[in-house]
């Protein structure tokens, strides 16, 4: 796994030099989104490129979903994110030779992704094989204002010599995507999957092209406007029905230097027409325009440095960690800023991974991050589940439930993910959404949001558990044959995980129901319906091993066969690609944080000395084969007093996608795990607990960390706390005064009136657990050999 790393530096990421070598993992980490729109980060020129990558959230395909033999209820119809045309590319012809890194001499080049102004910005001198001399600086943002716009800065000068150049800015349709599937029939559906409407070019600078999905109906328009300066001999533009070109040519002289700044918008809809599809995004092309590239780029830096203000993390001693933290906030932040009642895929919108679905990972990782830091996306993302509701009541009846049965994978709201046990049966997704209301609402108050979306999603969740559940002769409530979130087991009873959520969904819908009693009249909720689902809330399984004095990850767990780690293997993990998973459901091993996960999200619901003992536990059994299992084993590694452990597993959720640690990243970004990051630092070394009315922090920090200062955006207010290894500080900008939990401690901060606590001693929380062989965090992130240590101020080679 050796490989060169990232430049270092605070507040972006940049790349030095040139290697054709893992560039499709550049193109992922250089990834510019809003949340409406996605680019990777290819190169001006679109070559070389390994996946080149334009997305529009929700825009996709549909195609047949082919099973061996099929059965009653399996999903009939997948769904695959698309290209959609591809406006980022400017080609550049020096002399009458075409500019390629690869040929010539590339004397320079340089790549900074910076994370206040959101820009991409790149500079490259080069020579030509015919020895001509030029310099290309070129700038990229995606606008965080502008939700339909993205912007080209794009700039060649001349250094030695006078040069003709010809510059071809283009919207290239049908890019082609990675093989998806392995059926024929799939990638046939996915080959080509835009019809051209319409096209048309105007004013020698401006083009747009429409097209629409040939089977899922998707109206899709592209539209290109530009400013030239400089002396250009002449500029023309054309359009064809697949591909839109505009071409200046110019001759420069030594020092002289061409400007070219290319505004792209991009619209799309089920249901408009092309003519209004057009009129949207040319009229967003022209409002860019008229701003220009200055204004554009003032208005994202404003955007930013209220949400850098507001959100920061400051993680002073670790320099790596420190530009780690920042990318994986503004990642974070990118797949949902602009998203506007859309998903949260689970690559965001860097990359094709996962068929572009969003999965359960964006309630349970992504929105409590956006929540305290941006809470009008997570609103909006909570906003978009309601919308889907339908086919959610859809997929309960057909499976004869009642309520709402969420999708395990999605981009439109149908379940998209063909059968398989640890998905179909994974219902803990409807009650993952439902924390996420509830969340949400204990965070802002929203109580229009509440009325108008959050009752409606619980009552249809909570009535999906009545459904699911039975009774037994004890009058304890059950949930059989589940899922949880770890793929390692499946169709179990009482999944530890799954029932608390469900209980904490029941609780929230019958309180939410007493707040608005008339919209709970809408749904036809009664009074006894709440009585019941209170009853069942309280008589809720929660699996308990009195002989180990440990939860259970689900009833019977702990007297299953032992997985047989020590004949495992370095080479043979992941465990789902060399081991039938009949094998792998009958033992004791945990593919993901599960009943961990539990330990985090319903942590009021485990005392401290049974959260570490079953942290213990089960660290004995997680082999982490998901990138979703170690922020949360981080979180509780801290709650416990496992410092070093959970530094250890920051490091590896850090580092995920820097250092490219599953060989996954040329589809896309993890976004939930650079989530989990956020929360690694905030709820495990921070110690924040928000379970209940008042929001509570211990913080304790790694010897390496010299100060933990973050944001949480609590009802219209900000709150920052700063922690160092002494005491913690936390202050109010404005709004009312905050009341909160210092260890336990309740105090009041006041705007303008800072309150700071000391940092009590801690006991000692014995030795660390141990995992399975070639499992602990550290060996996965040193697999290259190269050592690294927790408390050194230096960054370790893993480290991107």
């Amino acid at each position: 796994m050796s490989h060169r790393s990232f430049d270092v530096a605070d507040w972006g990421i940049g790349w030095s030099g040139w290697e054709e070598t893992r560039l499709a993992r550049r193109e992922s980490v250089f990834s510019l989104a809003n949340g409406h729109l996605g680019w990777r980060g290819t190169l001006d020129e679109g070559d070389p490129c390994v996946v080149s990558g334009a997305y529009l959230n929700g825009v996709h395909e549909q195609h047949p979903m082919p099973y061996a033999e099929g059965g009653y209820g399996y999903p009939d119809a997948g769904e695959s994110v698309i290209n959609v045309p591809d406006g980022k590319v400017i080609r550049l012809i020096v002399g009458d030779e075409p500019f390629d890194i690869r040929t010539g001499t590339l004397e320079s080049h340089e790549q900074f992704l910076d994370f206040r102004s959101g820009v991409l910005r790149r500079d490259v001198r080069w020579t030509s094989p015919a020895g001509l001399t030029v310099r290309l600086r070129s700038r990229r943002l995606l606008s965080l204002t502008h939700r339909s716009v993205a912007a080209v800065d794009y700039e060649i000068a001349a250094v030695s010599d006078a040069v003709e150049v010809t510059v071809v800015s283009e919207i290239v349709s049908d890019e082609p995507l990675p093989e998806v599937h392995r059926d024929e029939r799939v990638r046939a559906a996915l080959r080509a999957p835009l019809s051209p409407v319409a096209h048309r070019a105007a004013d020698d600078t401006r083009a747009t092209l429409e097209f629409r999905t040939r089977r899922s109906g998707i109206g899709v328009a592209v539209a290109m406007d530009h400013l030239v300066e400089g002396r250009a001999a002449s500029v023309d533009t054309e359009a064809s029905s697949e591909q839109a070109r505009t071409t200046v040519q110019a001759r420069l002289g030594a020092g002289e230097s061409l400007r070219l700044v290319k505004f792209v918008g991009h619209e799309w809809s089920p249901s408009l027409s092309p003519g209004a599809l057009r009129d949207r995004v040319e009229a967003a092309v022209g409002a860019a325009a008229r701003l220009g590239w200055d204004g554009l780029a003032h208005e994202q830096r404003a955007y930013l440095d209220a949400f850098w203000k507001a959100s920061d993390v400051i993680v002073d001693g670790v320099p790596w960690l420190q530009q780690a933290v920042r990318f994986a906030l503004f990642q974070v932040m990118q797949s949902a800023a602009r998203a506007e009642v859309r998903s949260i895929p689970g690559k965001g919108l860097s990359g094709p991974g996962y068929e572009g679905h969003t999965f359960w990972d964006a309630e349970a990782f992504v929105l409590p991050v956006l929540t305290y830091c941006l809470p009008e996306a997570a609103r909006g993302a909570l906003q978009w589940r309601h919308s889907t509701l339908d086919h959610a009541r859809a997929r309960a009846r057909q499976l004869h439930l009642a309520g709402a049965a969420f999708p395990w994978r999605t981009i439109s709201g149908s379940e998209c993910s063909g059968y398989w046990p640890a998905g179909t049966a994974a219902f803990h997704v409807s009650a993952d959404i439902s924390a996420a209301v509830l969340r949400y609402l204990r965070a802002t108050g929203d109580g229009e949001f509440e009325r108008r979306e959050g009752v409606e999603i619980l009552v249809e969740t909570a009535r999906l558990w009545m459904a699911l559940g039975r009774w037994d002769d004890d009058g304890v409530f059950h949930l059989d044959g589940v899922t949880g979130p770890d793929e390692y087991s499946a169709l179990v009873d009482d999944n530890v995980f799954t029932n608390l959520m469900a209980q904490r969904n029941l609780r929230g819908a019958a309180a939410s129901v007493r707040t608005h009693p008339a919209r709970g009249q809408d749904l036809g909720v009664s009074a006894g319906e709440c009585d019941e689902w209170d009853a069942a809330a309280a008589a809720m399984a929660v699996p308990f091993d009195a002989g180990l004095g440990i939860h259970q990850q689900y009833a019977g767990s702990t007297e299953r066969e032992r997985w047989d780690f020590d004949g495992t293997a370095r080479e043979q993990y992941p465990l789902q690609d060399h081991f039938p998973y009949f094998d792998i459901y009958r033992k004791q091993v945990v593919k993901q944080a599960d009943l961990v996960l539990a330990l985090h999200l319903a942590h009021e619901q485990f005392s401290d000395e049974e959260t570490a003992r079953a942290f213990a536990y089960y660290e004995g059994l997680t082999v982490r084969d998901s990138s979703l299992s170690a922020p949360a084993q981080s979180i509780v590694a801290a709650r416990v007093g496992h410092l070093p452990l959970a530094m250890d597993y920051l490091t590896e959720a850090a580092t995920i996608d820097l250092d490219d640690l599953r060989n996954d990243i040329d589809d896309g970004l993890h976004i939930a795990a650079l989530a989990g990051v956020w929360s690694a630092l905030v709820c495990g070394f921070g110690g924040m607990r928000d379970g209940g009315d008042i929001v509570a922090f211990a913080p304790r920090l790694a010897s390496s960390m010299k100060r933990l200062s973050f944001g949480v955006r609590h009802r219209e207010r900000v709150l920052r706390v700063d922690a160092r290894p002494e005491g913690t500080t936390y202050s109010l900008d404005a709004g009312p005064p905050m009341t909160l939990r210092h260890f336990g401690q309740e105090l009041v901060v006041s705007p303008g009136d800072p309150v700071t606590r000391d940092t009590p001693p801690r006991a000692d929380p014995g030795p660390p657990p141990s995992q399975p062989r070639w499992r602990s965090p550290r060996e996965v992130i040193e697999a290259d050999d190269e050592p690294a240590r927790e408390d050194s101020p230096a960054r370790p080679a893993v480290a991107g």
